[in-house]
């Protein structure tokens, strides 16, 4: 039972209100003093906790892969400390198995003291460039471990009474591979702790210390008791889903399952991931942490108007069988658990598009990671570089709205696109090419929303590596209600004097890179919702006018057939007649071609008479987008979700489909 207010609703607002700003200043000092750019481009999180580590508040950018993790670790060093805290203390973590997420996101945290007894915490989180591991950014796929991931903080002390611990920032910092950015990211935190604290402490003076530990607590209630009100107010019942991963570089060929059962009884939901797979052989696995994080922030989309603290957690519960790859222990590598993380942030959208249609939502695309390091040889010199990148892409198509277009994936929406001339100035490494990408939203009545393609150019540097830390090249995002999936995923290497480029996939780390070599990648947009043979003719010809979709895919997907009066001032016009027909034709036989036999259309793929997109939205195949080998394990389980998310919401435009097409080859 929730217990009843105390406070007066005025106060509470103010409160209420008051320490979400006091965590928005935190995360503006940081932005205005880290060293890191990958922190500047809003890489970072900031927390207020109540006096039992409980989070209190959340900022209004706060990236929703941290914010579920964050009353985890403060309680992790309460128990570290216990008896032993200090006014001026800050003290760090990153450890995963500890309810954080991955070692690169690092945690100070500061009790703030009150007439001589705690009564909150501040928390600054912050992804690090570097902390060390086996290849620059820490990101090796080929980890099993966490011993070739980096430095694995468990609580300790960095400010003692306000003193600077130098020896041990600088133990830690040292192993890093940019150990002055490393240095000045920890002041820059641990100001940002202290500006909370001097928040709290001005509230503390106004209206009394027992007012403001009331209202902190009392904040937590409030959530909660509108989210218990809004559950106990749905049907009650369950459902399930599954999503994937690509693959398990040390297993078999075939998707990784990720399975997600939500019961909603009474005022209570709760998560069952009974049947998940267990831990794979590298670092695409997920700790505790962040599966609850990830649940938290996949739920709370569907309730955006409610403030994001302890109190909404409060309202589910986990099951997460242990060793299974959502609840990962150590020594089990655990740096790249957004893969998992954004395939349960997409499986609940599912779920909760079933229980809210009216907020209904597609799956988005996967946030990706480009690490590229070595040696600058721009400078006399030569330091260690590390051009560290991640791209947009599009979001899910919607319940009467098409998906966002090249947005910061669902992992962390304050993510910002970071801007070119600022990578290009620290890192020799030129882009030549940031562009929407055509043909990437998914199609549907309502289509995803569109992807980028960003190509980069190695200059003069030595000894450089590139990983690459991305999913859905296999397990492409997905439609629903009929909807069609995106792209795959995937990075292509063109070295300096080849003539074509080599297709490396979505999972490789420590891959040499030389001067005057060309990569280039796309980010998938979102996934379709709704049948694309009922999207308006009109909307299909305006997508081909801004470029979104071409000609060719205008026909194929939406069966919109359009003709180009004149290309150069985007002048094109619909062909009513050729569409009606067009249309009929795919109604009447999309149906056979899910039932073609996958190797002819692999050798169809083989033989340029189909493209990539023809395999996956056509005849949900999967393959080999390098030499278009079949992969018949990760096809069938393609094609069973296919056929649940986008042919099941399919008419058959009033007459029979017809049998499997002819071969495909001829």
């Amino acid at each position: 039972m929730v217990s009843k207010p105390s406070l007066d609703p005025v106060t509470f607002e103010v409160l209420k209100n008051s320490f979400i700003t006091s965590v928005d200043q935190m995360g503006e000092q940081i932005l205005r003093t880290c060293y890191s750019f990958v922190i500047y481009n809003r890489d970072f999180s900031s927390a207020l906790h109540d006096a039992e580590g409980n989070s209190a508040a959340q900022g209004n950018q706060d990236i929703a892969v941290h914010v579920g993790t964050l009353h985890f670790t403060c309680k992790d060093v309460m128990r570290a400390f216990e008896g032993d805290m200090h006014p001026g203390d800050v003290y760090a973590i990153n450890d995963p198995y500890a309810g954080g997420t991955h070692f690169s996101d690092v945690r100070l945290i500061r009790p703030i003291f009150s007439e001589g007894r705690i009564i909150a915490f501040s928390q600054s989180n912050g992804h690090w460039s570097d902390v060390g591991g086996s290849v620059p950014g820490s990101f090796d796929v080929s980890a099993r471990d966490m011993f070739k991931e980096g430095l694995r903080i468990t609580p300790v002390r960095l400010f003692d009474k306000g003193r600077f611990c130098r020896d041990v920032a600088h133990l830690i910092a040292s192993n890093t591979r940019d150990p002055a950015s490393i240095i000045g990211d920890i002041h820059a935190q641990a100001q940002a702790t202290q500006v909370c604290e001097r928040e709290i402490l001005r509230l503390v003076a106004k209206y009394g210390r027992e007012t403001v530990q009331t209202g902190l607590s009392e904040v937590q209630d409030y959530v909660e008791r509108a989210m218990r009100q809004r559950i106990a107010a749905l049907p009650d019942g369950e459902w399930e889903t599954q999503d994937f991963i690509d693959r398990d570089p040390a297993g078999k060929e075939g998707l990784i399952p990720i399975k997600v059962k939500l019961t909603i009884k009474g005022d209570k939901a709760i998560y069952d991931f009974t049947g998940s797979h267990p831990t794979i052989g590298s670092i695409y696995n997920s700790a505790f942490g962040a599966t609850f994080s990830a649940v938290a922030a996949g739920m709370k989309t569907f309730f955006p108007d409610l403030p994001l603290n302890s109190g909404f957690y409060r309202v589910f519960e986990i099951i997460a069988p242990e060793g299974s790859i959502v609840d990962a222990k150590w020594p089990v590598g655990v740096t790249g658990f957004l893969m998992p993380f954004e395939k349960i942030m997409n499986a609940i959208y599912e779920i909760w598009s079933k229980i809210l249609p009216q907020r209904a939502i597609a799956c988005a695309f996967n946030l990706e990671y480009l690490l590229t390091g070595g040696l600058d040889a721009r400078r006399p010199e030569k330091p260690i570089f590390m051009f560290y990148d991640w791209l947009p892409g599009g979001w899910g198509g919607r319940n009467g709205k098409d998906g966002c277009n090249v947005t910061t994936a669902c992992f962390g929406t304050g993510l910002m696109a970071q801007p070119v001339e600022g990578q290009e100035r620290a890192n020799p490494i030129l882009t030549t090419e940031f562009e929407i990408l055509t043909d990437s939203a998914g199609p549907g009545k309502w289509r995803g929303g569109a992807g980028v393609r960003k190509t980069s150019l190695m200059l003069e540097a030595e000894k450089t590596v590139i990983s690459y830390i991305c999913d859905r090249e296999r397990a492409v995002v997905w439609g629903i209600e009929g909807g069609l999936p995106s792209i795959p995923h995937g990075l292509s290497l063109q070295r300096a004097g080849s003539d074509r480029p080599e297709w490396l996939g979505a999972t490789f780390s420590d891959v040499p890179l030389g001067q005057g070599d060309i990569f280039s990648r796309p980010t998938a947009g979102g996934g379709g919702f709704g049948d694309p043979l009922e999207r308006s003719p009109a909307h299909v010809l305006q997508d081909v006018v801004d470029d979104y979709v071409s000609v060719e895919r205008a026909a194929k997907d939406y069966g919109v057939i359009i003709r180009a009066v004149d290309p150069e001032i985007c002048a094109y016009e619909i062909d009513e007649a050729a569409t009606d027909a067009e249309r009929r034709m795919i109604a009447r036989e999309r149906a056979g071609w899910l039932a073609t036999d996958p190797e002819e259309v692999a050798a169809a793929y083989r033989a340029g008479t189909i493209d990539k997109l023809d395999a996956v939205r056509r005849y949900a195949v999967v393959l080999d987008w390098d030499d278009g080998t079949l992969l018949p394990n990760s096809t069938k389980q393609f094609r069973e979700m296919f056929h649940k998310r986008s042919a099941a919401g399919w008419s058959d435009g009033g007459e029979e489909a017809e049998p499997a097409l002819r071969s495909l080859v001829s």
